[in-house]
């Protein structure tokens, strides 16, 4: 009998050799699960873009923002020189701290001017939900709020046992706006000090800024946000702390100049320049 011609391969013989194209499918498998969980994954970032101005000035919800009394502040019926301009105090609006943000999401923002991705830990420090961020802002306000009553009375030299001052912002929160209550106030009491007229000359003027009760001003975040919303809404100055004039400057709006400040006392030289066309200084 001959030998047959065809042999039968034993269960220990030669396995099928695995081709190229099959070999480069499984090393991709994980990189290809690894970029479908990053997709999908939730990051710890939050959302950023331009927020709401406010004419600290001005009123919201129909009441003054900044309300003096015990002593007599400058008339607000249009005599004794009230302020025809406007200060804005700038915000940010992000997303919330239980809000999901994935890769897609911060790709887009990434590649727009008027987004920004931040550290969820940046934007609400400590962490928590909704309610503990908003406890958290909303005390930071309040002593905000302290320090700069207490800045702009000192500036003046008036005693706070004879003046009261009431600042109302609504649901803005954080210490961002501090030191434009506290140039509010010297506006509200005495003006550009000279009974003529208001600190901003007819003018639209938008800053931010930390301020603490000796009337040192403190860098904030956000800025190149806070300076598209102060665009937006007519402000062609902004008062900006002056160890973030690098920051500012990256992403400026066109029509917008940066006025840097450290201190209260200096941002009221800034507006006495800004109000008589004089050497304003600049970042």
């Amino acid at each position: 009998m001959s030998e047959s011609s065809t042999r039968t391969q034993g269960p220990g013989g030669p396995r099928p050799r695995l081709t190229r194209g099959r070999v480069l499918a499984l090393c991709a498998l994980p990189v290809v699960l690894l970029f479908v969980v990053a997709l999908c994954a939730p990051l710890p970032y939050s959302l950023a873009q331009p927020g709401e101005t406010a004419n600290v000035l001005g009123k919201r919800g129909g009441k003054p923002v900044i309300s003096v009394e015990g002593t007599r502040p400058r008339s607000e019926d249009g005599r004794d020189g009230k302020d025809k301009g406007r200060l804005l105090s700038v915000t940010i609006a992000a997303t919330q701290p239980e809000a999901t943000v994935r890769l897609p999401d911060v790709v887009r923002s990434w590649f727009r001017e008027d987004r920004a991705v931040m550290p969820r830990e940046a934007v609400y420090p400590g962490g928590g939900d909704t309610r503990d961020a908003e406890r958290r802002i909303a005390q930071e306000m309040k002593n905000s709020q302290d320090k700069a009553v207490t800045a702009a009375l000192r500036q003046l030299h008036v005693s706070p046992d004879d003046v009261d001052v009431t600042l109302r912002l609504g649901d803005v929160g954080g210490p961002s706006a501090g030191l434009f209550f506290a140039l509010g106030i010297v506006d509200k009491l005495d003006g550009d000090g000279t009974g003529s007229g208001g600190l901003t000359g007819g003018r639209t003027i938008a800053g931010t800024g930390t301020i603490d009760g000796k009337g040192e001003v403190g860098p904030v975040g956000g800025i190149p946000l806070k300076t598209q919303a102060a665009r937006r809404d007519g402000a062609t100055w902004f008062l900006v702390p002056k160890s973030q004039c690098g920051e500012a400057s990256a992403q400026l709006p066109s029509g917008l100049r940066l006025v840097p400040v450290s201190t209260l006392d200096g941002a009221l030289d800034a507006l006495e320049e800004i109000r008589t066309d004089g050497k304003i200084p600049h970042c």
